[in-house]
């Protein structure tokens, strides 16, 4: 590989996980990108400029360039970025011819997938698609999307020389819900990074967060959206049978649905009663997430969806066990049992069940602790890099997948 073009039209990878449209995409094509450099492919990881004091480029590490790209205004609301797709498309375009040694370029979300299929064919280049979400998945479970975006990741799944898959369950949707060929599908697990999320002291995590050593404490982590799932969180903690348990929720809200969740979320404490139970934290930079994880009792997350989870992850690479909604990605991250508990229903008393049996059990929560920690050693960043290397290196020799 000489140069390999990311993607990343909606998002960037150095803004802040949990605030506004950031969460673990951004974590994804950063340690991605950094691991591929490290390991001698050169990225340059394209953005759309959302503020006007961003410089035009960002050398990140050797082999990582930032560049932001100049397309509509700075502060265009998400649901008018379809609008802007062909003005970033252009510019990128036009940057790649003067790079000149790009070997492919990689598309995250079905916005940068709309651009990677266009340059694709006017580039003659690879195209390899990782979509984080789909919107057939998210109207499965509540959270219909617009039909433009259906029928654009239709398209860019039909012309993508390799579709990327966290898991089995994300692999299967692919191909029962989009007609995806399986032979156009890699499975390449995302990674976590032990140097910062491992095992440590409870008593000095709660310390450092001014939380009590003697009281439970449960623990939500990602954007206050419906899709989240904070609501299921806060009514669980009130129906636990550990009243003097707490819950700390990490993470912010953006736009309307955002606000809105966030209005729902204060109401629900109101009404139950948990003013004094609940902390609301606002997002934090990622390495300091950590802490969060390690002070946790339990981490909960009652996502109706997730490709992957890397929540779950990180939790269980700092050994803490997680009671998770039992969709996507999840089903794969948590054994049921030993690292933690699936919930197949959204019901709160569901989740409060099998929160109520971690914190009776400290010594079964402790083996499941241990478990989650040994099953999170095997998921790295290192080795996701590794794989993609060879998958870019060997799509450069195929042909390309032409639209049909």
């Amino acid at each position: 590989m000489r140069t390999l073009a990311v993607l990343s039209l909606h998002t960037s990878p150095l803004a802040q996980p949990g605030s506004g449209d950031s969460g673990g995409m951004n974590v994804y094509v950063r340690e991605l990108v950094s691991s591929l450099a490290q390991a001698g492919v050169r990225s340059v990881v394209y953005v759309r400029r959302w503020r006007d004091d961003l410089p035009d480029h960002v050398d990140v590490e050797p082999g990582f360039r930032l560049v932001h790209v100049p397309a509509g205004p700075e502060d265009l609301p998400k649901e008018k970025l379809p609008e802007v797709v062909d003005e970033f498309t252009a510019w990128v375009g036009r940057d790649l011819r003067a790079l000149g040694d790009v070997d492919a370029i990689h598309a995250n979300y079905w916005l940068s997938g709309l651009a990677g299929h266009q340059l694709k064919h006017e580039l003659d280049l690879p195209l390899v698609s990782t979509f984080h979400t789909l919107a057939r998945v998210k109207a499965e479970n509540g959270d219909p999307e617009p039909q433009r975006r259906v029928d654009a990741e239709i398209e860019v799944i039909a012309c993508s020389d390799s579709i990327l898959a966290s898991c089995p369950a994300e692999a299967t949707q692919l191909v029962e819900l989009y007609g995806a060929r399986r032979d156009r599908i890699e499975l390449v697990p995302p990674g976590v990074d032990h140097a910062f999320f491992s095992p440590g002291d409870r008593g000095g995590a709660r310390q450092a967060l001014g939380l009590a050593a003697d009281h439970p404490v449960l623990l939500f982590v990602g954007r206050i959206q419906p899709l989240k799932g904070l609501d299921v969180a806060i009514e669980a903690l009130a129906r636990s049978r550990h009243e003097d348990a707490v819950l700390v929720a990490v993470g912010g809200a953006s736009g309307i649905d955002g606000d809105r969740e966030a209005s729902h979320a204060h109401e629900l404490v109101a009404r139950f009663g948990l003013q004094d139970r609940v902390r609301f934290v606002p997002p934090q930079p990622h390495h300091l997430l950590s802490t969060y994880y390690r002070a946790a009792d339990v981490c909960v997350v009652p996502s109706r969806s997730e490709s992957f989870g890397l929540v779950a992850l990180e939790a269980a690479a700092c050994g803490t066990p997680v009671v998770a909604a039992a969709v996507g990605g999840l089903r794969t991250l948590v054994d049921h049992g030993r690292t933690g508990f699936l919930v197949d229903e959204r019901d709160p008393a569901w989740y409060a069940a099998s929160i109520d049996e971690l914190l009776d059990s400290p010594a079964r929560a402790a083996a499941m602790a241990d478990a989650a920690a040994e099953l999170a050693r095997g998921y790295t960043w290192s080795t996701t890099a590794a794989r993609l290397r060879r998958l870019y290196a060997d799509l450069t020799a195929r042909s390309l997948v032409r639209c049909q």
